[in-house]
């Protein structure tokens, strides 16, 4: 009988201490999540990434570039805010499967904006779409309204401080690419009322026709930018390996700061 006791006994502190530790691991969790939304209710500094599939990103992403990207944030599926972690493209609406999401150049942009200024929050409004032509981001198309519609929730939150564009791969041959490149910039300044609103587009894999069509921009358009694919190179015909995905997020980041700076 004594034996039972002892027995129970033991199987109730176990019990006790099973349910203590639930609880320490509930609360450390709802500690870490409710920091992590006071972090997001800050006004942060916001960006639209929007393109075919190098924006949505298709370079591998190593182990060390796993992990949540520090005071930066990601409109999920629920137009809201969470901790940003790769790949970036996961909660595009209009993507497609999400085993073909990767890398893409928001992951070092964000990393190298941060760097300029120790108290800055980023939020980012991923939705872009592998395969994805200019036409499709027309005015009235789906991708355009979809990439509107979650920008102008996003901003309940923040300043849209710029758009970054990387597309034109499937329209590498198309003679009036710039026009339609500059539309775009028309359409977007005027829907989300910023006429001033920083964009830039940056050049594709191996394609001149196009490359040269996008390297105008910065002179047509004020307060525009062109990020060049000079020295990256390529897994295939299009998508840019890791190392050079990253180098173009921080030519990305280069842009809109001197966009930004009135440079």
């Amino acid at each position: 009988m004594k034996g039972q006791l002892q027995s129970d006994w033991i199987t109730g502190l176990y019990a006790i201490r099973e349910i203590m530790l639930k609880r320490f691991f509930i609360r450390i969790g709802f500690v870490m999540s409710s920091a992590s939304l006071s972090v997001a209710e800050e006004k942060m500094d916001l960006y639209l990434l929007i393109g075919q599939s190098n924006m949505a990103g298709r370079a591998p992403i190593a182990e060390k570039d796993e992990g949540v990207i520090e005071r930066c944030f990601l409109l999920n599926g629920e137009d809201k805010f969470e901790p940003a972690k790769n790949p970036l493209n996961r909660y595009s609406t209009i993507r497609k499967g999400l085993n073909m999401q990767k890398m893409n150049p928001g992951y070092s942009f964000s990393k190298a904006m941060l760097k300029e200024d120790s108290k800055m929050t980023i939020g980012l409004v991923v939705n872009a779409k592998g395969g994805s032509s200019i036409k499709q981001w027309t005015r009235d198309a789906k991708f355009y309204q979809e990439a509107l519609r979650r920008m102008k929730a996003a901003m309940e939150k923040g300043e849209l401080k710029g758009v970054l564009w990387h597309q034109g791969e499937t329209d590498h041959k198309d003679p009036e690419y710039l026009d339609k490149l500059k539309e775009l910039v028309k359409n977007l300044r005027k829907d989300l009322k910023l006429p001033k609103l920083p964009f830039v587009a940056g050049q594709v894999n191996n394609a001149r026709e196009v490359n040269d069509q996008i390297a105008k921009l910065s002179s047509e358009v004020p307060h525009t930018g062109v990020v060049k694919s000079e020295g990256l190179t390529a897994m295939d015909r299009w998508h840019f390996d890791t190392k050079s995905m990253k180098i173009l997020g921080e030519r990305y980041a280069a842009e809109i700061l001197k966009i930004q700076r009135g440079q």
